[in-house]
């Protein structure tokens, strides 16, 4: 079976896209606590989404081209000025006049905009032309595994089998509207609480610039204001990625479409241009939602991991009731702008966390919660700056402020000053921080990008973190370092990166008696080649050594990545051995798979994985990927543990992907 399973990858013919080369690119911003934190996924889910339906520049505006969080506030000013001047842009070789993009920027932009056709405009488009020009898209995903965990024969109250289908329309960004199933591997599909079939779903209609109605948004959502301090349920910036960015600030509203079960509301949100320079938003959401609760029926924990295999799971599913209100007025004049911006939380059940220990003493406690805040920026063609300022209901404060500065036009430098109180609670809050969440931390960052040539990029930046108050697993007031510098070099069809990464946390020593430093270094070397015939090589060693409370700890993980595009073909292999002293000198490497599955796994022990993948356009409305990925382990006779038990030293699974577009 499987030595069939690996002469069916190779024979299989596939499709050429460039799915890959962004995913690299982005991935080359991201570090690995944005990954094991989900950042990563919710990004790609979003910019896979976009690559789908691409802006078009001459239909375009700000809030649309602040969608790609790789582009500075200076760049996107300076998008809209271009074309408010010179539109229409009849080709994306005309982003070269941009002087504040690099090309490196530039060939990762094409990827998701095109230079189409300026058409006159209209409120309400014609049904005809929705109806003809509108694109439909289905596609189902299933994950089958070559394997048996504990779970499976006792414990687990579905099949072992993942899958999710999703179906979209998409007329021109403008109208979209569609439904996505999912469900994860041991959940019950068709019985027990999933009697409508799928575990989780997600729908939604979207409208955009339809007149002063810039967006309306029904059913799942997702909601950006200012730099994330009383809301953002859309991506989360990495350290590295808030250097590219410049620490913009963003108001956005999204369709949730995706197989990810949190940080998403649902209900109505809409945005709307009540006079020339003035915007209001405003939203309502109402959800079922997962919480572990108390004898006295109040919620200790809420719940974000979206699993119901089990039936104590599935006793958790949707017991909690959650209702948000809010909205944000804001004006801007050209690369002025201020917004006024307020969020209001409320469970059915009082939020009763354990506050036996000391990292809980502040957490958020009672049935109602509100914020406000209010963020501003200026972007001028040398400097941009931006912040918010935002207040929880019993007076705890919270701030940020960035600041960037190009002195020349190769050298960008940064700084970001960061503070919230050790009180300040907010339900849906997500921004920059060291810590795990938007409280009990006193921070600046700095950074700079400098352009040394055409050929070469170097990026760096260094962070100090204070927190007053206890931490998870730090009973005192601590503080924490971060320091990584990224060098890049690409010229002709060679590409070089190194990256060096010192990270160092205070804990608790063994005794709980003080506090001790816990430096963790990583690095990480690689190099690439693009053949004339359409082979792609690109070859990455990952290092660690961290010192832990059991001493110090190594790790090292060496991979090979090979694609090979000819025409309609298209195939991707990668291998990776890896050989690491325990789970805290884990190490992560980026691997390519289907379409909405973005892999960024963690790897610890001593073992080998390998994949291989295939895309195929069987026609032009079918296409059918597969990734059969595996992972052997030479140091253990087991793999994982509790129902998640593997009795094996290896794991192989396969993913099935199918595409229709019409």
């Amino acid at each position: 079976m499987k030595h069939l399973l690996y002469l069916l990858f190779w024979l299989l013919p596939a499709t050429a896209d460039a799915q890959a080369d962004w995913q690299e690119a982005l991935r080359a911003w991201m570090t690995a606590e944005d990954m094991e934190e989900s950042y990563g996924e919710e990004t790609m889910e979003m910019l896979e989404e976009r690559a789908l339906h691409p802006i078009n520049l001459n239909q375009t505006n700000r809030q649309e081209l602040e969608m790609l969080p790789f582009l500075t506030a200076q760049q996107v000013e300076d998008i809209v000025a271009y074309l408010d001047r010179y539109k229409p842009m009849r080709s994306l070789s005309e982003l070269q006049m941009i002087v504040s993009m690099d090309q490196r920027t530039r060939r990762l932009l094409q990827h998701f905009v095109v230079a189409g056709e300026e058409e006159p405009a209209r409120i309400w488009p014609k049904l005809g032309d929705v109806l003809r020009d509108g694109k439909h898209l289905l596609t189902a995903t299933a994950k089958v595994p070559f394997y048996k965990r504990k779970g499976d024969d006792n414990g687990y109250v579905g099949y072992k089998y993942r899958h999710d289908v999703r179906y979209q329309f998409n007329y021109k960004n403008k109208i979209k509207f569609g439904l996505t199933g999912a469900q994860d591997a041991g959940e019950p599909f068709f019985t027990n609480k999933n009697k409508a079939g799928y575990d989780h779903y997600a729908y939604y209609l979207q409208l955009r610039d339809m007149g002063r109605l810039e967006e309306l948004n029904l059913g799942t959502y997702r909601v950006q204001m200012g730099m994330g301090l009383v809301m953002n349920t859309g991506f989360q910036l990495g350290k590295l990625t808030t250097l590219q960015s410049l620490g913009r600030s963003t108001h956005m509203l999204t369709a949730h479409a995706s197989r990810i079960q949190s940080g998403y509301l649902q209900g109505a949100a809409a945005t709307v241009r009540i006079a020339d320079h003035w915007r209001l938003t405003a939203f309502a959401s109402y959800q079922h939602i997962d919480a572990t609760l108390n004898d006295d029926g109040s919620a200790r924990t809420l719940l974000t991991d979206g699993y119901h295999r089990t039936e104590t799971e599935l006793s958790k599913k949707g017991n909690t009731h959650e209702t948000d209100l809010g909205g944000s007025i804001g004006w801007r004049r050209g690369a002025l702008y201020i917004h006024a911006n307020g969020v209001y939380t409320h469970y059915n059940r009082r939020l009763q966390p354990q506050k036996n220990v000391a990292y809980r003493q502040y957490a958020a406690e009672g049935n109602g919660f509100f914020n406000a805040s209010v963020d501003y920026g200026y972007t001028h063609y040398r400097w941009t700056l931006a912040g918010e300022t935002a207040v929880s209901q019993d007076g705890a404060v919270a701030t940020l402020h960035t600041v960037s500065y190009r002195p020349a036009e190769n050298l960008t430098l940064m700084a970001l000053h960061r503070y919230y109180d050790k009180r300040y609670t907010a339900q849906h809050a997500r921004s920059f921080s060291e810590g795990s969440g938007i409280q009990n931390e006193h921070g600046i960052y700095v950074g700079a990008t400098w352009k040394v040539s055409h050929a070469w990029l170097i990026q760096g930046y260094a962070d100090y973190a204070h927190f007053g108050a206890p931490r998870y697993q730090v009973s005192a007031a601590s503080d924490a370092f971060d320091l990584l510098c990224s060098v890049r070099y690409a010229h002709g069809n060679w590409t070089a990166d190194g990256r060096y990464r010192l990270h160092i946390r205070q804990r608790d020593d063994s005794e709980k008696q003080q506090l001790v430093n816990r430096p963790e270094h990583r690095i990480r070397l690689g190099a690439g080649y693009a053949l004339p015939n359409g082979l792609t090589l690109r070859t990455q060693i990952d290092g660690i050594v961290v010192k832990t409370l059991n001493g110090q700890r190594k790790g090292l993980m060496a991979g090979e990545h090979v694609a090979w595009n000819y025409r309609w073909l298209k195939a991707d292999g990668h291998i990776a051995w890896f050989h690491t002293d325990d789970y805290d000198s884990r190490l992560y490497q980026y691997e390519p798979s289907v379409r909405y599955d973005f892999s960024f796994p963690s790897y610890y022990g001593h073992g080998l994985r390998y994949s291989l993948m295939a895309q195929a356009d069987i026609c032009r409305q079918l296409s059918l990927c597969m990734k059969l990925g595996v992972t052997n382990y030479f140091d253990r006779s087991t793999i994982g543990s509790g129902l998640q038990q593997i009795d094996r030293s290896s794991m192989a699974d396969l993913l099935v992907q199918l595409n229709i577009r019409l």
